[in-house]
């Protein structure tokens, strides 16, 4: 659903926009830190979350002053001009009014717009948002300026990686799709200086003085455990803004795109159409391989961070060549291994089989499980009692092991596949015993 890059005159700077979808009504999305417009249609789960806020209205996204495709180099704007900004993009959108949607520091410009032009705004939706930047006794739960100087000189050090991914998003910090990607994404939104400058501001916001000026319809939601924004600032929010609806999702994550973003968007939906969507999730019978390498740990200390990142570089190449070969698809990476999915239980085994045959040509040993089950699909994640089975299973895997549930077994009798059976087992948080078997061959 990608769509062309328009830009907007605010004085002197041009403000790159794009508008997915014909709603019949408009949101402004506006993004925290920074942002690219186009590399954020390379990612997955963000592409998800612009087409489902599309699929119900008519969405407007930009890039802040400073990032992305928008004019860079712009020195240190106030709060008031990057309101403007929004204010040129919906005017060259042709937007008269608007729900605001802000994510972390993006919906303090939301704010003050919503405070601003109540007559442009028509709902207002805080995601990760926060009022105040730096720590005082009244705003006990920011950051103090020594953190945020520790926090300067990393992405000074660091810049060009996956800056701070542990904390901003912790249930993608061992997918390595998700590293590569959110790495070029911070590299193609902001030079160096410039994110520095864009961190550095946002420490200096402090827009608790308005939130007794905002009187359109509000949403705050926030996640429990966010790293990067506590949760008492969003509940701050909520309290300070007349009428707010709070609402509290669980997850660590700080970005709307990581973790269960849906959860948040049947939220936004809800609020902003009155209608709570079906679940986009699908129950469907698949096999369910994961892979580990045996001894990360040790080899990580034994060849040093960069030798790792190397080996392991090669290792995911080659697991994700052997998926497309034997039509395989990759749910996740998780640091050492993979979840996959397969419609064919031969096909998992024989892959399987491959990543093993691959990770001995490396020098590395790798264990395998795998069960046959219901699993529900949603975005890009899978759930359900077969992926908790066939990880439990993994457990009980030796480094060279491919271990299979009786399901798997029988599903693939006259295949050519070879096994030898396991003593019986119970399988922790699963009820009852399970006879479990190793694969010795495949014809």
């Amino acid at each position: 659903m990608r769509t062309s890059t328009r830009y907007a005159r605010s004085g002197e700077l041009n403000i790159a926009y794009q508008v997915i979808g014909n709603g019949p009504f408009d949101v402004l999305y506006v993004p925290g830190w920074v942002s690219n417009l186009d590399y954020s249609w390379e990612f997955p789960r963000i592409a998800h979350l612009l087409e489902r806020l599309s699929a119900f209205a008519r969405l407007i996204i930009f890039d802040k002053r400073g990032t992305g495709l928008s004019d860079r180099n712009v020195g240190y704007p106030t709060l008031e001009e990057r309101m403007q900004d929004v204010q040129a993009v919906m005017e060259a959108a042709g937007s008269t009014r608007a729900a605001l949607m802000g994510t972390s520091e993006g919906g303090n410009m939301c704010m003050l717009f919503a405070a601003t032009y109540p007559e442009k705004t028509t709902a207002l939706i805080l995601y990760g948002a926060f009022a105040k930047g730096l720590w005082s006794e009244d705003y006990p739960w920011a950051k103090t300026r020594e953190q945020v100087e520790e926090e300067l000189a990393a992405i000074a050090r660091d810049w060009g990686g996956p800056f701070d991914m542990s904390n901003a998003a912790p249930s993608l910090a061992h997918d390595r799709k998700a590293q590569d990607w959110f790495s070029g994404y911070l590299r193609n939104s902001a030079s160096p200086q410039d994110a520095l400058s864009l961190w550095r501001w946002n420490t200096e916001i402090d827009v608790r003085g308005i939130l007794s000026a905002i009187h359109v319809p509000t949403l705050v939601i926030h996640r429990t455990g966010d790293r990067w924004v506590k949760v008492e600032e969003g509940r701050y929010l909520a309290d300070h803004i007349a009428g707010a609806k709070w609402k509290e999702l669980s997850g660590d994550d700080h970005p709307i795109w990581a973790g269960d973003t849906d959860q948040a968007l049947d939220e936004i939906e809800e609020f902003l159409t009155g209608i709570r969507p079906r679940p986009l999730s699908e129950r469907v019978l698949l096999t369910v391989p994961f892979t580990d390498i045996v001894g990360s740990t040790s080899l990580l200390a034994e060849m040093g961070d960069q030798g790792w990142q190397d080996l392991l570089r090669r290792h995911d190449d080659g697991v994700r060549a052997a998926l497309l070969r034997y039509d395989g698809k990759e749910v996740k990476s998780m640091g050492d291994g993979f979840l996959a999915t397969f419609q064919h239980p031969s096909k998992g085994i024989r892959c399987a089989c491959a990543i093993r045959d691959l990770a001995g040509e490396l020098g590395l040993e790798t264990r395998a499980a795998l069960h046959t089950g219901e699993c529900e699909t949603r975005s890009a994640d899978l759930s359900g009692i077969a992926v908790n089975i066939a990880a439990r299973i993994l457990g009980d895997a030796a480094a060279g092991d491919i271990l299979v549930s009786a399901t798997v077994r029988d599903l693939v009798i006259g295949s050519g596949i070879a096994f030898s059976a396991r003593d019986e087992t119970t399988l922790r948080d699963v009820p009852g015993r399970w006879q479990t078997y190793s694969v010795t061959g495949t014809a």
